[in-house]
């Protein structure tokens, strides 16, 4: 129990902070990111600021010891739509496998913090 509770906070304390830091800019709509995407991808500014608050309060609920499963399930969830929709829409653009296929990599480390939080729950009872 001791390993998965240390393996389950340290990917999702990993991952939490990349989609906090990965929405600082969309919520102040910095100049690369919008750049990126607004004048890339062709996001509307308003959706840009809306996902990247969704993110951080997805990010604070999974991190937050109190918050019921439910919710936590769907953080994750959103995350996977996220970005599954990050990669296609970098796709969608034309832009090469290169430019997007790393999303694939956000993905797995999500579902490895999704698979670890099961377990914990499944530990627990």
């Amino acid at each position: 129990m001791k390993r998965t509770n240390i393996t389950y906070w340290i990917i999702t304390a990993l991952f939490s902070a990349f989609m906090i830091f990965s929405s600082l800019g969309g919520i102040v709509l910095d100049e690369q990111t919008v750049a990126m995407l607004h004048d890339h991808l062709g996001y509307p500014l308003y959706f840009i600021r809306l996902i990247s608050v969704a993110k951080i309060i997805g990010a604070i609920a999974i991190l937050l010891p109190f918050v019921p499963a439910r919710v936590k399930e769907w953080a994750y969830f959103g995350f996977f739509i996220d970005l599954v929709t990050a990669a296609y829409s970098f796709r969608a653009v034309g832009d090469p496998v290169s430019g997007w296929a790393p999303m694939f990599l956000f993905i797995g480390v999500l579902i490895t913090a999704y698979l670890m939080h099961h377990k914990r729950l499944a530990a627990k009872a």
